[in-house]
């Protein structure tokens, strides 16, 4: 038991030091300053209409609409800023999960030698 109590702890401050990041708190400030903004919303909701409906008839005239509108939604900069620190803190959870990975493999490996 001792042992599975020390992994939460280890696996908990990995979140916590995630979490303590720059990059996740701007995401979240970033986030709520996001959902309170019409036309991000806007232009969100639009974009996914349109996957969908791409999706369905992969329709070019579609697409090009989507991409201008993608185009415009990355050029908000608050939209911009929010992306480029999501990307910073997927690719650390990534970076976790690939370690994880990595350590039950040669472990089980280990294992089964």
């Amino acid at each position: 038991m001792i042992m599975s109590e020390d992994i939460n702890k280890q696996l908990n401050d990995i979140i916590s030091y995630i979490q303590n990041t720059k990059e996740y708190k701007t995401c979240i400030k970033l986030k709520e300053q996001m959902s309170n903004n019409d036309n991000i919303n806007k232009l969100v909701s639009e974009i996914k209409k349109l996957q969908k409906e791409y999706i369905k008839r992969k329709d070019d005239s579609i697409k090009k609409q989507l991409d201008l509108l993608e185009d415009e939604l990355n050029q908000i900069p608050i939209y911009n800023i929010y992306n480029k620190n999501l990307e910073i803190v997927n690719d650390m959870i990534s970076y976790v999960k690939d370690e994880l990975n990595n350590y039950f493999d040669l472990l089980l490996n280990k294992k089964k030698n």
